[in-house]
């Protein structure tokens, strides 16, 4: 077990041609003994890179990446005592499954015959997959081949796990399992891990902190409480949550935030905050719209609207909501209740409370005031 420790690392590809990329840019991170870090962005920010780059598998343009205090960029893969499993799980199809989780020990130890049975047969209870050890890949379903392939990083010990994507192949149930189970295995082993997705709904629920990743540029490092109350750019906010947060453009004028459809007023004190911006976007969370008792909007933060869209999702209604005088399909989304009934064409009133919105500087991005965390109710254990 051990610390790894990411230091200004960067990935080129095509250096110093007239077409080179940069992949992963100056990302400086580090992941606690034991952590289970989940590595989160879009399709192409640089999340797959940076893990192959710590297996060994990509080469490291500049900086430095340490495992416990070796520095491991120059060291081959065989040699990093890292484990890393795959999204195609990479099972050997001619051998079975015994002999798929046995062949590492094999190969890169000295370890005796009947110790390396032993300790495969160990990581197969772990996995529950005892019954299948004499079965080959291709009599396994994708659950199935998924733990074997765990059992296989496990069996070696390492000091860190790299998952990259290993539930993508899954169905939408068993894909929700395996994230219990590997979260199990993770804290019954306490082994470092990081893990990539650019599932956020896995980032958030699987995760002891999340790095978010955009372009190849680290947004923000945190807990996925933090991540997503108190978002560190535009960009996490609206990468973050499903579904995506609110987000509404207006120029302010002293205590005045004024948009295309509506003007908002300051909370005191707030204005403070946001220096000398002057295009200011408020954001707010889907959940944090709530419908207003009366019919006519007559609050500082209530608005006529006409729902537009409803699309009922069991124990919530995400509710497509226009203003009173904006043109169809310019929406926003709130989310209700599911034992809530509102139709399309219903006219409403939204309140958007000034307790919950978030406010980005539109020229940088940058979060300039998130709602705050000290009302996060915790649970006393027995």
């Amino acid at each position: 077990m051990a610390e790894l420790t990411l230091d200004s690392v960067t990935k080129l590809f095509n250096e110093g041609g007239s077409d080179e990329v940069v992949a992963v840019d100056d990302v400086s991170m580090a992941i606690e003994d034991g952590e289970f870090l989940v590595l989160v962005g879009p399709s192409g920010c640089g999340k797959s890179t940076t893990l192959r780059m710590i297996a060994g598998l990509e080469t490291v343009t500049a900086g430095d990446i340490r495992l416990g205090e070796r520095t491991i960029n120059d060291m081959p893969p065989a040699d990093r005592d890292i484990a890393m499993v795959f999204q195609s799980y990479a099972l050997y199809p001619h051998m079975t499954v015994r002999e798929n989780m046995s062949f590492g020990l094999e190969e890169s130890t000295e370890m005796p015959d009947d110790e390396i049975q032993s300790t495969v047969e160990d990581a197969a209870a772990m996995m529950d997959i005892e019954e299948l050890l004499d079965r080959k890949p291709s009599e396994l379903s994708g659950g199935q081949q998924q733990r074997v392939a765990l059992g296989r990083a496990i069996v070696r010990d390492p000091a860190a796990f790299l998952m990259d994507e290993p539930l993508s192949n899954l169905d939408a149930k068993l894909r929700a399992t395996m994230r219990t189970e590997l979260q199990r295995i993770q804290d019954d082993l306490g082994v470092t891990t990081v893990y990539v997705t650019h599932d956020q709904t896995e980032a958030m629920t699987m995760g002891d902190r999340i790095a978010v990743l955009d372009d190849g540029v680290l947004q923000q490092v945190g807990t996925p409480l933090e991540c997503y109350h108190t978002p560190s750019n535009r960009f996490v906010a609206g990468f973050i949550g499903e579904p995506s947060m609110n987000f509404f453009p207006t120029t302010r004028n002293g205590d005045e935030l004024s948009g295309e459809r509506f003007s908002y007023s300051l909370p005191e004190g707030v204005a403070a905050e946001l220096g000398d911006a002057t295009d200011v976007t408020v954001g707010i969370r889907p959940e944090d719209v709530e419908f207003a008792a009366d019919a006519d909007a007559t609050g500082d933060y209530e608005f006529e609207c006409v729902v537009d869209v409803v699309e009922p999702v069991g124990e919530s209604n995400n509710v497509y909501l226009r203003f009173a005088d904006a043109p169809e399909g310019e929406t926003f989304i709130a989310t209700i209740s599911g034992m809530r009934t509102v139709s399309s064409g219903d006219r409403v009133v939204a309140a958007i409370p000034p307790d919950a919105i978030h406010l980005f500087d539109d020229r940088t991005g940058e979060a300039l005031k998130n709602r705050s965390l000290d009302d996060v109710e915790g649970v006393t254990p027995t």
